[in-house]
């Protein structure tokens, strides 16, 4: 950065006025928190299109904002695949497929489908991996945002951080879920009016698209699959097969089928159908993303001089530099505002989904139990306070990055990679045993962190497959196999722990496992209904991919 904006009147009403309508939206919703359900679940009650822009607006963090700039600015057009392969197809098998096992079962996290499906053991351990993982990504959030806030207005990064996490935990301690959804709907929109004039001008300045593609220099950055043959891959972001299974199937997968602070969105719903329908009413917001932020990090990498290089702007920084180049007083206000909305989102997902699993999953069964509703409410409040505490210092963790989209899918192929496996076959085999469940998640996150310790020493992740003094390993191609190799690892041992372990009797599995529904579910005569067609999920579903399918052809011609 070449400096610090001056903020107008305009700029400042505009950050004044959101703020506002963030507190007055926590304290208007605190009315209705009477119970757990209410604080934790917003008492099940929010229409579809509500819970879909708060599923995709919970999603509009750091990953989606800093991090798929930097991508772009990193990758070019590969960084595509993190949205149309890296996230939608997911998206449709969490609405299709998964959400009748959480919504109709009556859980609280997924945690608590663990518990029921397998033991108690197996449910302790991912409830303390999770909560770990919801306070790290939220130390991700603030970081954003402090970096944000201290590049465009000067403020320290402590400052910035100690702020923005006091605003998250007033709005969220408040109205606890149904305050972070009706939020998240207000932040869908500002984060959009944020973006629009970023990629309008920048596109502009560059003549468009036709301009935007004659200027790349480096004529990698504008494949999507060109160059991706295993072993001799010049594409940016690594191999089909690396791409394909470690990021199009398991980390996303994952993440979009198992990160509770996503599916909390879609349990908040007022019936089943609701609930199916919500990852995929995001969905179609989701497929235009890359425009916002993959589209920005492009004109970066040809209007910034000396991006990602030794002594210029890191890659976190493209959406800043484009701020201050480009936007004048008024719309820098609601650029801001968007960002900050964003990264506030992001954070309250990731807080909001930590104490519900840290109060019903960890505090409620194992530390003190049989107490009455609202002594657990007070306990959510203060695990609140507690995981926004954490994640302060997380934040400074995730500063030592110069993209933070590669730290992130680091995070994800340790928390969500190893989980997916547990949950694929637990869902689809009923010989799946309790103590399988427990000793192949277990070994699946011991896998991913020696993954993780051993990439930095395998020339496959170099380009050109040899290490030289200079290298710089392929972050996101190692990512991409470390979550591969833990979703295999786990897969083996759990199977391999099911044939010497005693299963569970059916009577116990019943709306736990795929072909063995509950006849005793509220949901089981809903779920049998047939919808008109625009509320059929299998439908949509159907839709969205073939959207996305004709999407992803397009560039390849395009380009």
């Amino acid at each position: 950065m070449t400096g610090t904006l001056s903020l107008g009147a305009v700029d400042w009403f505009l950050l004044a006025v959101y703020f506002g309508a963030i507190i007055a939206i926590g304290l208007y919703t605190k009315r209705a928190v009477r119970t757990t359900g209410d604080f934790f679940l917003a008492g099940r009650s929010m229409p579809a299109w509500i819970t879909g822009l708060a599923f995709i607006s919970a999603n509009l963090g750091a990953l989606e904002i800093i991090g798929g700039a930097a991508n772009g600015a990193q990758y070019g057009a590969a960084a595509v695949h993190f949205y149309w392969l890296g996230a939608i197809p997911a998206m449709v098998f969490l609405g299709v497929v998964m959400m009748p096992f959480y919504y109709s079962t009556r859980v609280h996290s997924v945690s608590e489908y663990l518990r029921r499906r397998f033991n108690n053991q197996t449910h302790l351990l991912n409830s303390v991996v999770f909560a770990i993982a919801q306070m790290l990504l939220a130390g991700v959030n603030l970081f954003a945002l402090a970096l944000i806030v201290k590049l465009l207005i000067g403020w320290p990064l402590w400052l910035s951080i100690a702020l923005s996490a006091v605003f998250v935990l007033a709005y969220i301690t408040l109205g606890g879920l149904a305050g972070a959804i009706y939020g998240e709907v207000l932040q869908f929109f500002v984060i959009l009016a944020g973006l629009i004039p970023i990629v309008v001008i920048g596109l502009h300045t560059v003549g468009g698209f036709g301009g935007l593609k004659d200027a790349v220099q480096d004529p990698t950055l504008l494949h999507t699959w060109q160059g991706t043959a295993p072993g001799h891959w010049t594409n940016p972001l690594g191999d089909w097969i690396g791409l394909a299974m470690g990021e199009g199937f398991v980390l996303a997968f994952g993440y979009w089928t198992t990160n509770f602070a996503e599916v909390q969105r879609s349990l908040a719903a007022k019936d089943l159908n609701s609930a199916r329908r919500t990852p995929l009413i995001a969905a179609f917001p989701k497929m235009a993303l890359p425009l916002f932020t993959v589209v920005p990090g492009m004109i970066a990498l040809v209007i910034i001089p000396k991006l990602g290089q030794p002594g210029g702007p890191t890659y976190n920084d493209v959406i800043p530099e484009m701020m201050q180049r480009f936007l004048p007083t008024g719309v820098l206000g609601i650029a801001l505002t968007g960002l900050l909305a964003a990264f506030m989102a992001g954070m309250a997902a990731n807080i909001s989904g930590f104490n519900t699993v840290f109060t019903y999953d960890i505090w409620k069964p194992y530390v003190v139990r049989d107490r009455d509703d609202r002594y657990y409410l007070t306990a959510g409040r203060y695990a609140t306070v507690a995981g926004i505490a954490v994640s302060v210092a997380a934040a400074f963790v995730a500063s030592e990055y110069n993209n933070i989209q590669n730290y992130i899918q680091l995070l994800f192929s340790f928390f969500n990679s190893p989980l997916f496996a547990t949950f694929l076959l637990a869902m689809f085999w009923k010989r799946v045993t309790p103590w399988a469940g427990f000793w192949g998640m277990l070994s699946g996150t011991a896998a991913a962190a020696v993954a993780h310790l051993s990439a930095y020493h395998i020339g496959w992740f170099y380009p050109g497959g040899e290490v030289g003094p200079h290298d710089t390993i392929n972050a996101q191609m190692a990512n991409f196999y470390g979550a591969l190799f833990a979703f295999v690892v786990d897969a083996v041992v759990t199977i391999a722990v099911t044939f010497i372990t005693k299963p569970k009797p059916e009577s116990e599995l019943r709306g736990l496992v795929w072909g063995l529904p509950d006849p005793d579910s509220p949901d089981a005569h809903e779920a049998s209904v047939r919808q008109p067609w625009w509320k059929s999920p299998p439908v949509l579903g159907c839709i969205i991919l073939a959207l996305t399918a004709a999407l992803s052809v397009w560039l390849v011609v395009a380009v």
